[in-house]
């Protein structure tokens, strides 16, 4: 009697624990599924950038040197930029703004300033962007016609920085690869850009400039 009494117990209790067991594996199944995506792409080091270069318009006081427009616009906010060229820049401009995507208006919270060395390698800004593509645009210069082959192709590296509790920390993506010189005759080269096309996704992708 005392052996059946004690087998319909540990019956009794194994069935409670399978009961538990299969709620818990139930509730688990349903958190999963109600759990909310992925936030990765919101780290400021998967920023994504777009934009392109043009061929500016020449200028009367400097005829020898060929205007290079950059125009680019990120998904998430910047606090600094680079542009490298593959040339040497021979001058750019100290000081740029964003633009509403939508309104084509000058935004104060979208301001950088620019250093370098002239002639140098890198166009370097410092400042802000609220990002969700708000597209800069700016120039800087080279020696030389800028559809002359081989044609300038710069790249362009972002960062945002932020300071938590006292502890600095920095964001660093790209680099990005601006392509080359719209508004130029056509050559052999055309389509070839400094980081290839079909091994990465095209960031030379079409952002409005300045109207």
């Amino acid at each position: 009697m005392k052996l059946n009494v004690a087998v319909s117990r540990l019956r009794s209790r194994l069935g409670i624990t399978l009961v538990v067991l299969a709620a818990t594996i139930a509730a688990a199944v349903a958190l999963n599924h109600s759990a909310p995506t992925s936030v990765a792409d919101q780290n400021p080091n998967n920023t994504l950038c777009k934009g392109h270069i043009d061929k500016g318009k020449a200028d009367p006081d400097d005829p020898d040197s060929g205007v290079v427009s950059y125009t680019f616009a990120c998904s998430q906010p910047i606090t600094g930029y680079s542009v490298m060229p593959d040339k040497a820049a021979t001058g750019f401009e100290t000081e740029v703004f964003g633009t509403d995507p939508a309104t084509k208006e000058v935004l104060a919270t979208d301001a950088f300033s620019c250093a370098g060395e002239q002639p140098g390698w890198g166009v370097n800004c410092t400042g802000a962007d609220v990002g969700s593509w708000h597209p800069i645009t700016s120039t800087f210069t080279i020696d030389g016609d800028v559809c002359t082959e081989p044609r300038v192709d710069p790249l362009l590296l972002v960062t945002f920085a932020t300071v938590t509790a006292g502890k600095a920390a920095q964001y660093i993506a790209g680099p990005f690869d601006l392509g080359r010189p719209r508004g130029c005759p056509k050559s052999s080269r055309n389509g070839k850009t400094r980081i290839p096309a079909d091994t990465t996704e095209s960031t030379t992708g079409d952002v409005a400039p300045i109207s």
